[in-house]
């Protein structure tokens, strides 16, 4: 680092002690994002608690333990949050103050401005470089450009475990943050074991619908990870998606990833924010084939139709008789978020060749009991992520359908195709008496 700049940077290093002092009761503070959480600076702004009043946490699956996140003890934190991960859902199921945004992740720069309105922000970044800047790391780039331009203070948690990505929107000066405080915190491993055997045999369906040269969007799940790591018989595949997991790492390491057929950022693979492996994090470090960048530019359907031959593949938690997904909440109970879905639901679909795919088990055993996951019609409550007129194919163990240009009673039938064995013949009940069939 040049002198002028380690010279700044050692004017504003202190502890995290004496940084969080600057949060005071009332408070807006953001922690951090995915695998680029604040751990250090949270922990210190908890040791405060019983100073402040009415301070409000902010971030989103944050899965790495911290206490000022812990929903089984007295917490007087309150919590907001654009998608509802891990440490979200525990913290409402337990009764904790939690409150939910709905917003596309493409316009998480709107949650920022007019939702978030952040007095603090704490972000986990690299060593500076040589001019003094520091990147936000494996997800920081998802958003904290936005919360770095609407926060009155900036204090960072320098880690020298946090890798420096390369890619757009992804790094902050030493002079824009306010304090510097040094924490190597090493990142846990994010890893699933091996899918199973219901997971893998939706992987097989879904997988007929997939080519060589593709570009491929996956989710998070058991389902996703059959997928991903089904994909390593493939070719010459393109990533472009929100999440980089630990399967697309995998499949760029095997060389089934080359990102030569895009069309769109050929030879990167782009994505803006990542769980996984430490490998995975330390392969991101200064690594040209790796492009990160905010979720407004990734997640903008434009820029997802840019791709060739786009193939999105996410999951839902419900279908209905229409094929319509439920993949954020059943009934008033909140289980995770819009999050990027219906952005490449869209993207996809407008790509040349594309392909949107919703995938889910059929069904799944409560206290001895089975239960399906395709029903005539949702609970109330139940939010609708993805409508009837975007969804494009549906995948269960049973088939992967293209129900785009069937009718609502066709659609109906090849829902209930789609549906568990022990359901099929209620179902066609159900909606002969409602119409449909």
């Amino acid at each position: 680092m040049k002198r002028e700049f380690e010279e700044l940077y050692q004017s504003k290093l202190t502890t995290a002690e004496q940084a969080v002092k600057i949060v005071k009761s009332g408070d807006r503070v953001y922690g951090g994002t995915a695998s680029s959480g604040a751990y250090a600076l949270l922990e210190a702004l908890w040791n405060r608690r019983h100073e402040l009043e009415g301070v409000t946490l902010m971030g989103s699956n944050n899965y790495q333990y911290t206490p000022a996140y812990d929903e089984s003890i007295d917490n007087p934190f309150l919590f907001n949050t654009y998608f509802m991960g891990i440490n979200e859902r525990k913290r409402l199921k337990a009764g904790s103050p939690v409150s939910y945004n709905s917003v596309h992740l493409s316009k998480v720069d709107l949650w920022v401005r007019d939702i978030a309105k952040p007095d603090v922000c704490f972000f986990e970044v690299s060593k500076p470089d040589e001019d003094g800047y520091m990147n936000y790391g494996p997800s920081g780039t998802a958003l904290h450009k936005y919360l770095q331009e609407a926060t009155k203070y900036t204090i960072v948690q320098v880690n020298s475990n946090t890798p420096y990505v390369l890619g757009e929107g992804n790094k902050i000066h030493i002079s824009e943050v306010d304090a510097i405080v040094e924490a190597d915190w090493k990142y846990d491993d994010y890893t699933a074991g091996e899918p199973d055997e219901i997971s893998t045999q939706i992987a097989k369906h879904v997988l007929r619908e997939i080519h060589d040269a593709d570009t491929i969007q996956l989710g998070l799940g058991n389902i996703s990870i059959a997928i991903g790591y089904g994909l390593k018989e493939f070719n010459d595949l393109g990533v472009y998606t929100e999440l980089l997991a630990q399967p697309m790492y995998e499949l760029m390491e095997s060389g089934n990833v080359t990102n030569k057929y895009k069309g769109f950022m050929d030879g990167k693979t782009v994505f803006s924010f990542s769980f996984g492996s430490p490998d995975l994090y330390k392969a991101l470090d200064h690594n040209p084939d790796y492009y990160v960048a905010p979720f407004p530019f990734v997640n903008d359907p434009r820029n997802i139709a840019k791709n060739r031959h786009m193939i999105s593949i996410n999951s839902t938690m419900s279908f209905n008789l229409f094929g319509e997904a439920a993949a954020d909440c059943i009934g008033w109970k909140q289980q995770s978020g819009t999050g990027g879905q219906g952005d490449f639901v869209r993207g996809a679909q407008w790509s040349e060749g594309g392909k949107s795919i919703i995938a889910t088990s059929s069904s799944f055993m409560k206290n001895g009991k089975r239960v399906s996951k395709i029903v005539p019609y949702f609970a109330p409550g139940t939010a609708v992520t993805t409508p009837r007129s975007d969804i494009h194919y549906v995948a269960t163990e049973y088939g992967c359908i293209d129900v785009r240009a069937l009718t609502m009673q066709d659609r109906a039938r090849a829902m209930i195709s789609l549906a568990h064995p022990d359901f099929r013949e209620e179902l066609t009940s159900q909606a002969k008496a409602a119409g449909l069939i």
